[in-house]
C-alpha cells in the first residue's frame, strides 16, 4: 500500500502500522504552503490508538485526538515536553496523556452520558427530535398562509415565497451553532438558539407587510437551525456505535416528518381561522418544548462534563493539576467558531464520497419543497380539492417516514451480517465499515426514481386522486432510507468530525432545499 493510499484513508490501512504511517506521510508533507487546518480524513481503526498527528508550522502544532464520545476537533498546541507525550490508557478505554488528567472512571462511570438508563436517553432523543420537527414544521406550515397574506398585504405568490427561501436559507447557516456547542456544552445552545426563535416567531405572528415577514423568517430559520446541526451530536453522546443506528433513525425522521405535516397542520388552520394563527400555534409549541428542554435535557457533551468534573476534583482535593483535556486546549471562541465553520467546506472539498453522498441528499430535499408547489396545483386544479384537502394530500409523505424508521432493525441486521463476513480478516472479532450503512441507499434509490414516475404520470383528472398520492408515498419511503443511509454512513466514516460532516450536509442539502 502506497502514500496515496494511506492519505485517501483506505479502509485497509493495517492498524499496526498506522501511527508509523501517520509520522512519515505529514513529515514527508510538512512545507510553508500546507494548510495547517485539515488533512484528509482516514477511515477510524477498530482498535483505539494512543497516537498523535503532528505538523510544524510557525503558530504550533496540529493534534488531532478523538474525543470521548468519538467527536473530535483540531487542537493548537505547544511544541513544548509536557503531559501527553507519553499516552497510556484508562479503564474506560480513553488513552490518558497525564495522571492529572480527568476521564471517566471506568466503562461504567455513572457520570458518564452513556451509561444512562435507557428510557432517559431516549426521552432526550425524543425532546430533540422534537424540536428539530418543530423547526423543519414552521419551515413547510407557512406555505398554507399564502392566499391570505397575499389578500392582506397585496403581494405576489412568487413574493410570498421568498419566506419559505429565507427560513431554508438560514437553517442552511445553521453550521455557526456547531463551534459554540464544542465551547459550551449542547445544553446551552438548545436553550438559547430555541429562546431566540420563539422570539421572532413572535413579528410574523403580528407581521403587517410582508417584507417583515421574509426578513424574520430568515431569523426564525437561523436559530431554530441548532437543532438540525447539534441534535446529531447528542445521539453520540448519548449512544455507542453499535446501538446508533436506531436512534440515529429517529433524529433523522424527524427534520422531515415536520415538512410533511406542514402543509396539513397550516391547511386545517387556515380554513378556519386567520393565518396568523398559523404563526401563534408554533409559538405555543415552542414554550412547550423550551419548558421541556430546561427540565428534561441535561448537559450530555463529553469534553464539557470532564470539565465540570475537574473543577470538582479541584475543589474537593484542593489540588490544582487536575484537568480536563477540553481545558488545556489553547483555543479562543473567535479561533474555534472559524476552524468549525471552515471545516464542513473542507470536508466537501477534499472528500470525494462526502461531496457525492451530500449532493444526492441536497437534490432529494430540493425534490421534497418542490412537492410544497405541485401538490395544490395538482389537486386544486385537477381534482378541486379546498386548503384542508389538499393539507391531506401530504400524507402519503407523512406515512412513509415512521415507515421507513420501522425497517431500521432489517438494516442493522444487514450490517451486522456484513460485519461477520470480516471476522477472519479481524482476528476473529466481527469488523463493520462505514460502507455497511449503504444498503439503505441503494435500495431507496430506484423508489425514488419510482415514486417520481409515478407521481408525475398520474396527476391527471381522469386517475383517481389516491394514486399519486400513493406514488408520493414511494418516493418519501425512498428518500427516508437514502437519508439515514447517508446521515449514518457520515457518522461511521468521519467519527473524529461527524458534527462537521453533518454540517456540511445539512449547508448543501439546505441550499438546495432554499431555491
Amino acid at each position: 500500500m502506497d502514500e496515496k493510499d494511506l492519505e485517501r484513508g483506505s479502509p485497509a490501512l493495517d492498524t499496526a502500522n498506522l501511527a508509523e504511517k501517520d509520522h512519515e506521510s505529514i513529515s514527508a508533507n510538512s512545507s510553508p504552503d500546507a494548510d495547517p487546518g485539515f488533512e484528509p480524513i482516514r477511515a477510524a481503526p477498530n482498535r483505539r490508538l494512543s497516537r498523535e498527528t503532528t505538523r510544524t508550522n510557525k503558530s504550533g502544532s496540529l493534534r488531532r485526538s478523538v474525543s470521548n464520545n468519538g467527536y473530535g476537533c483540531d487542537d493548537l498546541v505547544d511544541n513544548s515536553d509536557g503531559p501527553g507525550d507519553h499516552g497510556d490508557s484508562n479503564e474506560a478505554g480513553r488513552w490518558k496523556t497525564s495522571d492529572y488528567e480527568v476521564s471517566w472512571d471506568g466503562e461504567g462511570d455513572p457520570a458518564n452520558p452513556r451509561n444512562m438508563p435507557k428510557w432517559k436517553k431516549w426521552v432526550i432523543v425524543g425532546i430533540t427530535s422534537l424540536g428539530s420537527f418543530c423547526v423543519t414544521n414552521a419551515s413547510a406550515v407557512y406555505t398554507a398562509t399564502y392566499a391570505q397574506m397575499d389578500a392582506e398585504f397585496g403581494n405576489s405568490r412568487l413574493i410570498a415565497t421568498l419566506g419559505l427561501s429565507t427560513f431554508v436559507l438560514g437553517i442552511a447557516l445553521g453550521p455557526f451553532w456547531s463551534p459554540l456547542a464544542e465551547f459550551y456544552g449542547r445544553r446551552p445552545i438548545y436553550l438559547a438558539s430555541f429562546a431566540a426563535f420563539m422570539i421572532f416567531l413572535v413579528p410574523s405572528a403580528v407581521a403587517q407587510n410582508i417584507q417583515t415577514m421574509i426578513i424574520v423568517r430568515f431569523f426564525q430559520g437561523l436559530t431554530g437551525s441548532a437543532f438540525l446541526s447539534v441534535s446529531g451530536g447528542t445521539v453520540g453522546d448519548l449512544f455507542a456505535r453499535d446501538e446508533m443506528q436506531a436512534p440515529m433513525a429517529v433524529f433523522s425522521t424527524a427534520p422531515f416528518i415536520g415538512p410533511s405535516t406542514g402543509p396539513l397542520i397550516g391547511g386545517a388552520v387556515n380554513s378556519f381561522v386567520s393565518w396568523r394563527w398559523t404563526h401563534y400555534i408554533k409559538l405555543i409549541e415552542s414554550a412547550v418544548l423550551i419548558v421541556s428542554l430546561f427540565f428534561f435535557v441535561p448537559e450530555t457533551y463529553h469534553p464539557v462534563l470532564l470539565a465540570r468534573k475537574a473543577r470538582q476534583l479541584r475543589k474537593s482535593t484542593g489540588d490544582d493539576r487536575y484537568y480536563a483535556p477540553i481545558e488545556k486546549t489553547p483555543r479562543s471562541v473567535r479561533a474555534t467558531f472559524k476552524n468549525a465553520l471552515l471545516r464542513p467546506i473542507q470536508i466537501l472539498i477534499f472528500e470525494p464520497m462526502c461531496l457525492i453522498l451530500d449532493v444526492y441528499s441536497a437534490v432529494l430535499l430540493g425534490l421534497l419543497y418542490l412537492f410544497f408547489g405541485a401538490f395544490p396545483l395538482v389537486f386544486t386544479t385537477n381534482h378541486g380539492f379546498n386548503l384542508w384537502q389538499v393539507g391531506f394530500t401530504f400524507m402519503g409523505l407523512l406515512v412513509s417516514v415512521p415507515l421507513a424508521a420501522l425497517t431500521t432493525p432489517i438494516w442493522h441486521h444487514i450490517s451486522t451480517k456484513l460485519a461477520e463476513k470480516r471476522r477472519d480478516q479481524n482476528g476473529g472479532e466481527p469488523r463493520s465499515e462505514p460502507e455497511d450503512r449503504l444498503p439503505m441507499v441503494i435500495v431507496g434509490a430506484p423508489l425514488i426514481t419510482g415514486g417520481l414516475f409515478w407521481f408525475g404520470f398520474t396527476t391527471y383528472s381522469s386517475v383517481h386522486w389516491i394514486v399519486p398520492i400513493i406514488g408520493s408515498g414511494v418516493f418519501g419511503l425512498g428518500m427516508m432510507l437514502a437519508f439515514t443511509g447517508i446521515f449514518t454512513f457520515l457518522v461511521d466514516a468521519y467519527p473524529r468530525y461527524a458534527a462537521s460532516a453533518l454540517a456540511g450536509n445539512a449547508l448543501v442539502r439546505c441550499s438546495f432545499g432554499g431555491t
